[in-house]
Parts: C-alpha cells; sequence; structure tokens
C-alpha cells in the first residue's frame, strides 16, 4: 500500500470509531500517502489527524439538491470532477469502511485496483476487489474497524478512537467559555441529542439529574447540540436552574473542542458521547433503544444499558413509545456511574 484511500464519509459518530484506522496505517506503512473521503462538515474531525494526509469532500447533499431539482445533466458533471480527481490521486488500495452502494460507487470511481470492502452489500460487494465480513468483539469500541485492521495484518497498538482539536477551534470553544464565566476541567458536558429520538433520555431526567450533579460535584452542566436541537434544548434547560446551554451556539470543530475541555461527559448514542471517550474525558454513555458498544476501552468511560429483551431494538420499537430501556434509567444511576469514572 503506496496510495490509500478511506472511505467513510459519514456519521460523526462513525467518523470517530473508525479514526484508529488511519493511525493504524500509517504506523503498518510510514511512507504511504493516505486520504480520507469524508462528507463537508463531519471532514473537521480528521482535519489535524496527524496520519491523514489529505482529505476529500464528498458533497452529498448538494448531490442529492441536483437529483431532486432535475438539474441531472450538471450532477452528471459533478461525478465527473469527482471522479477526476479521485483518480487523479492515483490510488493503489481503497478501504471501504461504510460496505453501502454509494461508498462502493466512490471506491469504485477511484480506479484503484485494489478495493476492500467491509462486510459490502446493497450490491457493493461486486465492485470490490476483496470484501472483509464484519467481525471482532461487537462488545469493544471501534470492533469492526479492528476486525478490519487485524484481517489486513495492521499493526493496530490500542487501537482507540482518537480526536485532533484544531488550534482555531480551540480559540473560538475558550472565548465561549470565558463569555460564560465557564473553566476548563469545571463543566460537565449533556449530550443529550440525536437525529433518532428512540435514543433520547427523558427531559426530567436531564433536568433531575443536572440539580443533583451540581450538587454532589460542582460541575456546571452545559448543554450542547445543533440548531435543530433548540426546541428541545430550551425545554430542559428551563426547568434545570444554572445550566448553560450552548446549543446551536458552535460548529462541530467548537463542540469538539468543549468536549476535550470538559470535566465530565454525560450522553446518549450519539457522536459528541463517543467524542468524550476519544479525548479520554470522564464519560458516561446512557444507551437503550440502541447499543453500539459496552466495553469502552477506557477505565474512566462508561456505558449504562439494561439490557432489556426488546433492545437493542434500533428502528423497530415494540414498547409504543414508553422507551422503558431507557426510562428505568435513573438519574441516580447516571451519578453512581460519574463517580466511578471520575475517581477512575
Amino acid at each position: 500500500m503506496k496510495r490509500i484511500l478511506i472511505v467513510r464519509t459519514s456519521a460523526i459518530g462513525d467518523v470517530v470509531f473508525a479514526s484508529p484506522l488511519a493511525a493504524a496505517l500509517r504506523r503498518s506503512h510510514p511512507d504511504a500517502w493516505i486520504a480520507w473521503l469524508v462528507e463537508p462538515g463531519i471532514d473537521a474531525l480528521i482535519s489535524h489527524d496527524p496520519a491523514i494526509d489529505a482529505r476529500i469532500l464528498w458533497p452529498k447533499a448538494e448531490w442529492v439538491q441536483l437529483w431532486r431539482s432535475g438539474r441531472r445533466i450538471e450532477l452528471w458533471r459533478r461525478v465527473r470532477a469527482l471522479r477526476a480527481e479521485l483518480r487523479g490521486h492515483h490510488f493503489d488500495t481503497v478501504l471501504d469502511l461504510q460496505g453501502l452502494l454509494k461508498s462502493g460507487v466512490l471506491a469504485w470511481l477511484s480506479g484503484a485496483p485494489t478495493r476492500i470492502g467491509l462486510g459490502s452489500r446493497e450490491g457493493s460487494q461486486w465492485l470490490m476487489t476483496r470484501v472483509v465480513p464484519r467481525g471482532g468483539d461487537v462488545a469493544r469500541i471501534s470492533s469492526e474497524y479492528l476486525h478490519l485492521a487485524q484481517q489486513l495484518e495492521l499493526d493496530t497498538g490500542d487501537f482507540m478512537p482518537a480526536l485532533h482539536v484544531a488550534p482555531e477551534a480551540d480559540a473560538r470553544a475558550q472565548a465561549l467559555l470565558t463569555e460564560y464565566g465557564l473553566v476548563p476541567g469545571r463543566y460537565a458536558v449533556f449530550a443529550a441529542f440525536t437525529t433518532r429520538p428512540q435514543k433520547h433520555w427523558f427531559e426530567d431526567a436531564w433536568q433531575t439529574l443536572a440539580a443533583k450533579l451540581v450538587a454532589q460535584t460542582g460541575l456546571t452542566p452545559v448543554l450542547l447540540g445543533g440548531p435543530a436541537d433548540a426546541h428541545a434544548a430550551a425545554s430542559i434547560a428551563a426547568g434545570a436552574p444554572g445550566l448553560i446551554n450552548l446549543v446551536g451556539r458552535t460548529k462541530l470543530p467548537e463542540a469538539a473542542a468543549l468536549v476535550r475541555s470538559a470535566g465530565l461527559l454525560v450522553g446518549v448514542d450519539t457522536g459528541l458521547t463517543h467524542m468524550g471517550i476519544a479525548f479520554s474525558v470522564p464519560t458516561v454513555a446512557i444507551f437503550g433503544s440502541t447499543c453500539p458498544y459496552t466495553n469502552t476501552g477506557r477505565a474512566n468511560a462508561l456505558v449504562i444499558w439494561l439490557g432489556m429483551s426488546c433492545s437493542p431494538c434500533r428502528r423497530n420499537p415494540t414498547c409504543g413509545g414508553a422507551w422503558t430501556c431507557l426510562r428505568d434509567i435513573t438519574p441516580e444511576r447516571v451519578l453512581e456511574d460519574v463517580a466511578r469514572v471520575r475517581s477512575a
């Protein structure tokens, strides 16, 4: 492997999980040129990774909009432009970490003679020269990517997620902390939101946790999220005096920097929570309808998952919206694990 392309275009959590693969490739092939194909915005997660030489952006949202508006000729021009860009790098190996048709087509467009897919399906297996079935210890964070690295006989090291914050993003985050009178290490990030509401903990639970956390630890709760989470965040903040609501105030790089400087993170199955583990911040993850891992790989990070017979249900709940798998996780239980991760 001399010129390597990693294809993992989204989502935030999945890119965090896949991040140690770049380091494993660098250790095993120190002279290789390594690029990562990723969607705009998410590329901020890998922009300062020393194992990655270049980011190549796939503007998926723009392509979808062109298709929906009937501008097929312009879309075809964009496809050809990306193909030319990819082929101009003369990749000899592509690793398709998503294993979907869309990622398989992107890998195929590169023209690389070796195209390795991880658990390829949806027809993408026919675009690969080799398919590695998904495997590994499903309880461990990043397990499927560790499995792929082992199958490729890479130097895996500890194979833990790792992120790197850009200095300018860190400066903006520190300015935001100063604006709100917050001190690094003396606040707790609440990562309460995802794009799938069945992964959410309950509003009253966050409010109770906020009050009890301040009393028990002295840490100031700070709520992070995107603009789409603003209404839900305002509802939580209205019943949690002392909580700082920064939802919608940060982009991904600044949010990552705020996570890195936190003294604690409590969150659901969402990208910000996984970032806490990547930055080795004391983290308590609350999982219910999904459970991507239970073994965080770090002593200062724990997962609360009740393991009910109906869980994980992912997108097919049977509880009629009761979400017992999350409702039965109490703030008191979370605080018990907060004490454990902070003392680890």
